[in-house]
């Protein structure tokens, strides 16, 4: 009993880094559907370097600025290689849900995924401990890895 106490304490007193980021292949339409789940607290952590202004995810006073932010910081945080050539993803928009935000991007003409390759570095520089948790999906199948900080580089075949 005294060490479950002790465990939930502990949780409660050292606060988790994670970020899910699912990336989907859709060969009908030859494209790729990118979703980047971040706790919004850090988020605007890591948004606050790039601007001159404060910035506040969950009440922006300028939505547009906002919304060029996060995809300038996802694009150079994240980045996806399909079968041997670069994805260029485009940013779609945002949305909150409690206490994290969710960033949504698309790629256009990639016709197959047979091999994925993603550097995934998002939240690495404001906290030691961030964990990023990918999922990709091609085909139906579904594939998961975890990227500790400083591994920020993951592959997938399909």
């Amino acid at each position: 009993m005294v060490l479950q106490i002790f465990s939930f304490l502990v949780a409660l007193l050292h606060p988790y880094y994670v970020s899910v980021t699912e990336i989907k292949h859709h060969a009908k339409t030859q494209s790729m559907e990118i979703s980047c789940r971040v706790f919004s607290d850090d988020l605007e952590l890591a948004l606050n370097k790039l601007s001159s202004s404060k910035i506040d995810v969950l009440k922006p006073k300028d939505k547009g600025e906002l919304e060029r932010l996060i995809a300038k910081y996802i694009a150079q945080h994240l980045q996806i290689n399909v079968n041997g050539k670069a994805v260029a993803i485009q940013f779609i928009g945002y949305e909150q849900e409690s206490e994290a935000t969710w960033c949504y991007f698309e790629a256009k003409n990639v016709k197959s995924a047979k091999k994925i390759n993603i550097m995934n570095d998002l939240l690495f520089a404001e906290h030691a401990e961030q964990i990023n948790m990918l999922h990709v999906s091609v085909g139906g199948e579904r594939k998961s890895t975890k990227l500790d900080n400083p591994e920020s580089r993951a592959m997938f075949s399909f």
